[in-house]
């Protein structure tokens, strides 16, 4: 999960001291994410001796490094531990000295399809990113039978010792030897499950490898609003091509539609910032600025006139979490394509030039004079929030890791799944969100202008089942190892699953499924279905739920 450490971070712990220290547990669990946090609590909760071992320094990763503004999708839909983490977070706003900036009557929060606070179901869906890794850290520190260790980073050249299909332990590169029964890889780079030998993809699929619509290329295809809705020239010197391209414009052709490749959604930070003059802080500037890799964002500017180039959701206390948005926004696009396969030096550099993208970009719309004055306003209006990310320079320690490994196991979730045109068997959980990705590349188009390519949005009607097959790796693979958050999905299904609440709520199916293959001594495939599913559900996992008369009525008129 070395992605989303700051890069500072990084460099600490590539040079970590050895200690060579063997550990021993039930389950060990290697992540820092808040599905890795949920399979360790669950595990705990099972009465199984768990080791969490966290590559990062902070727990939680997007859900505690500026993700506040959660993408639930169908609320009703996520249980179990899941639903318990917004609880949580519900009741810290219980407190009347957690508005400290804005008084709760004044702060103005709007949801995702819900209330951004549901007092009558106790929970609340935006937050901000200190109070989420509060209750990471007290909900880990609840559980005696967790032990934690944060910024351990696994040796994936040769730290994964197995004997047949079986894992016997794991070793980090400070020489520290994890060795346990069950292992949960909770990472979303997919680092130990790669290590461990499963089989796995990086990229699109092509269309016609599960037989789908939104998966390959999509050139043409605009979804959402962050394309160049008119003609944009990408050249040095507009409309001339021999002036070459200007910076973050890809030369390669976009690929035919449906075509697969090795690229992925495009990646940035969840900026957690504040209008509130007293806790606002100036954009920095980044060391290597260059105010003209931003020129492109100018030429959108002049002929679309669009201010609303990213977007500041509220969140409590006059913050936002803010995400890319428009066609020349905080996504990087490129900028990511080798992460997920990259040594750690090579990401700690990829998640610099993020930040340095970022960074130079919030800059350049806030301070340079080309920029028109009512950007500029708007801009010069926010500000980092002093009062979070305090020891990364109010900077968020994660980068937004939308996509890179994902496993391929027993069963792969598709588009068919997420539509519900396949029965998808033995549920673990529930997904309800649109079929989403994030553009992939900005390429040439024939008519020589500029266009992005990759964003696709596509409403699902219906809630859908994932599947137990979609965590666990190939038979025959590696028999101790689920994978919840790197889970089996083509890309496009994948962007459905891939939010913060489901994979909580897959991290604590993983758990129990840990749990019954000891009790069971058997192989995470062979777990019996029947004892898992009563359990989920005991413990307050939704597996299936009835449509609602108005989706029942529209499934029936379709057919």
């Amino acid at each position: 999960m070395m992605g989303t450490l700051c890069a500072a971070l990084v460099c600490a712990c590539v040079s970590q001291k050895k200690s060579g220290k063997e550990y021993e547990a039930d389950i060990v669990v290697y992540g820092g994410t808040s599905g890795a946090v949920t399979s360790a609590v669950q595990a705990a909760r099972e009465g199984k001796k768990v080791i969490l071992v966290s590559p990062d320094k902070h727990l939680g990763a997007m859900s505690s490094a500026g993700l506040g503004f959660t993408d639930s999708g169908k609320a009703h839909t996520i249980g179990g531990l899941s639903r318990e983490f917004y609880h949580r977070i519900w009741k810290e706003y219980q407190n009347p000295d957690a508005w400290n900036w804005l008084k709760r009557e004044n702060d103005k929060l709007v949801g995702q399809g819900t209330k951004a606070i549901n007092d009558k179901n106790q929970t609340m869906w935006v937050f901000e990113p200190k109070v989420a890794e509060r209750v990471f850290d007290n909900w880990i520190a609840e559980e005696k039978n967790i032990s934690l260790f944060r910024e351990k980073l696994l040796d994936r050249e040769t730290g994964v010792k197995k004997n047949g299909d079986k894992i016997l332990s794991i070793r980090t590169l400070d020489g520290d030897v994890f060795k346990g029964k069950m292992f949960i890889d909770a990472t979303f780079e997919g680092d130990l499950m790669a290590a461990a030998g499963c089989t796995y993809h990086v990229g699109r699929e092509a269309n016609s490898v599960y037989n789908e619509k939104w998966n390959g290329a999509q050139p043409g295809v605009l979804h959402h609003d962050h394309y160049f809705y008119k003609n944009v020239s990408p050249y040095v010197v507009p409309g001339d091509p021999k002036s070459g391209l200007l910076k973050h414009i890809s030369a390669a052709h976009p690929g035919e539609k449906g075509q697969g490749d090795k690229k992925v959604q495009a990646y940035c930070f969840r900026l957690c910032m504040t209008t509130i003059p007293e806790n606002r802080r100036p954009f920095p500037k980044p060391d290597n600025y260059n105010a003209d890799d931003y020129i492109l964002a100018l030429r959108a500017w002049d002929t679309e006139r669009r201010t609303d180039i990213i977007k500041p959701d509220r969140i409590p206390n006059g913050k936002t979490d803010t995400n890319n948005q428009s066609a020349f926004s905080f996504d990087f696009i490129g900028g990511n394509y080798d992460y997920p396969e990259a040594s750690y030096e090579e990401r700690r550099k990829i998640i610099k030039a993020h930040k340095d993208y970022q960074q130079g970009f919030l800059y350049f719309l806030a301070n340079d004079p080309r920029v028109a004055p009512e950007l500029r306003a708007i801009f010069n209006t926010y500000g980092l929030a002093k009062d979070e990310f305090v020891d990364s320079d109010n900077w968020p320690f994660n980068l937004y890791i939308r996509e890179a490994r994902r496993m391929v196991g027993e069963y792969v979730m598709t588009e068919h799944d997420c539509q519900r045109t396949v029965n998808t068997p033995k549920s673990v959980g529930m997904g309800s969100y649109t079929l989403d990705s994030h553009n992939i590349q900005r390429y040439v188009k024939p008519d020589g202008f500029v266009q992005n390519e990759g964003d696709i949005g596509v409403h699902l009607k219906y809630p859908y089942k994932i599947a137990y097959g979609a965590i666990t790796p190939k038979r025959g693979e590696v028999s101790n190892l689920l994978v919840p958050v790197a889970c089996s999905a083509s890309h496009i299904a994948y962007g459905s699953i891939r939010m913060e609440p489901v994979f909580m709520l897959l991290g604590h199916s993983a758990a129990t499924a840990a749990s019954q293959a000891i009790d069971q001594n058997c192989a995470v495939q062979d777990v019996d279905y029947g004892r898992l599913s009563a359990k989920l559900i005991k413990d307050g996992q939704i597996l299936e739920c009835e449509l609602t008369n108005k989706e029942a009525a529209r499934k029936n008129k379709k057919k």
